[in-house]
C-alpha cells in the first residue's frame, strides 16, 4: 500500500496547487493561503478524531508534525512570492527538483534508509522528470536571481515538511499532521498585512473552495503520514514529490492549455519513475 498512498499525496497536492493557483487569481494568495491551511486543519482534526490512535499522541510526535506545518508555511510563503514576481517557470522546477533531493539525501546520509537499485534509479529519473514537467521555458528576466533564491528556500521548506512528518510515531495517529496545521497557520497568519487590505471575494464559491484546496492538501499530506508507515521515506518522498504532474494534466484537459514538448518528456519520464518506484 505504500506507492498507492504516496501516489494518492502527489495526486491530492496536485489537486490543491491547480485550485489554489485558480482560486490566488481571484484572492490574495496569502488570504488563500490562510483559508485553505484553516480548512486542513478542521478537517485533519474530523480525520484524526474519526480514524483515531492507540494513545495519547507523544509531544515529540507533535512537535515533528509542527516543525513539519513551519516548513509548509515557509515553502507556500516563497512559492507564491517567486510567482509573484512573474517567474514561474524557474521558481517551481527549482522548489521541485529541491524538495526532492535534499529528503533524499537527508534521509540516506542522516535517518540511515537504504533504497534499492531500482529506486535509486527511479530517484534519478524524478529529478529531471520534475525540471522538465514544471519548466515551462519562459524566462524571469532581471528577476532571475531572486526567483532562484525564493525557489531554494521554497524547497527547502517542502524538504523539512516532508522529512519532519516522516519522523512522527505511527501510535500518535493523524494528529502530527493535525498539529502541522497549526503551525502553517501560525506561520502564515503574520503575512496577512501584506495582502495590502485586499479582501477575499465574499461569493459562495470563494471561501469554501480555499477551504477545500487545503483540505486536499492536509489529505495529501495524511496519505504521505500513512505511505511512510508502510516504506521507506525516501521512496515515499520521491513519489509524493511528481505532484507537479498533475497541475500540468490538468491544464491541458481542464483549461485546453497547450503540451510543449519538454513537458511532455517530463511527464514521461515521471511515468517511468513512478513504475521503478512503484515496483522496487
Amino acid at each position: 500500500m505504500g506507492p498507492v498512498l504516496a501516489l494518492t499525496s502527489a495526486l491530492f497536492y496536485g489537486i490543491s496547487d491547480f485550485t489554489g493557483g485558480l482560486l490566488s487569481r481571484r484572492a490574495h494568495f496569502v488570504q488563500v493561503a490562510a483559508v485553505g491551511q484553516a480548512g486542513g486543519l478542521l478537517f485533519t482534526v474530523v480525520a484524526a478524531t474519526v480514524v483515531g490512535s492507540p494513545g495519547v499522541p507523544a509531544s515529540i510526535d507533535l512537535a515533528w508534525g509542527a516543525l513539519s506545518g513551519i516548513g509548509t508555511g515557509v515553502g507556500m510563503l516563497f512559492l507564491f512570492r517567486g510567482l509573484s514576481r512573474g517567474a514561474m517557470s524557474v521558481v517551481v522546477p527549482i522548489s521541485a527538483v529541491c524538495g526532492i533531493a535534499v529528503p533524499v539525501l537527508i534521509g540516506v546520509a542522516a535517518l540511515g534508509e537504504r533504497p534499492s537499485t531500482l529506486s535509486w534509479l527511479g530517484i534519478v529519473i524524478a529529478v529531471p522528470a520534475l525540471w522538465l514537467v514544471a519548466h515551462t521555458g519562459t524566462h524571469a528576466g532581471p528577476a532571475l536571481p531572486a526567483a532562484a533564491v525564493d525557489g531554494l528556500i521554497a524547497g527547502i521548506g517542502i524538504a523539512v515538511q516532508y522529512i519532519s512528518l516522516s519522523q512522527a510515531g505511527a501510535e500518535s495517529g493523524l494528529w502530527p499532521v493535525a498539529a502541522g496545521r497549526v503551525a502553517a497557520i501560525l506561520t502564515i497568519v503574520p503575512l496577512l498585512p501584506t495582502a495590502g487590505g485586499a479582501r477575499i471575494r465574499r461569493s459562495r464559491h470563494t471561501v469554501p473552495a480555499a477551504a477545500a484546496t487545503g483540505a486536499a492538501a492536509a489529505l495529501a499530506l495524511i496519505a504521505y503520514l500513512l505511505a511512510t508507515r508502510e516504506q521507506i521515506a525516501v521512496v515515499a518522498v520521491a513519489l509524493s514529490s511528481l505532484y507537479p504532474v498533475v497541475p500540468v494534466l490538468l491544464g491541458v484537459t481542464v483549461l485546453r492549455e497547450r503540451l510543449i514538448p519538454k513537458q511532455a518528456a517530463g511527464l514521461l519520464a515521471a511515468a517511468s519513475a513512478v513504475a521503478l518506484l512503484a515496483t522496487s
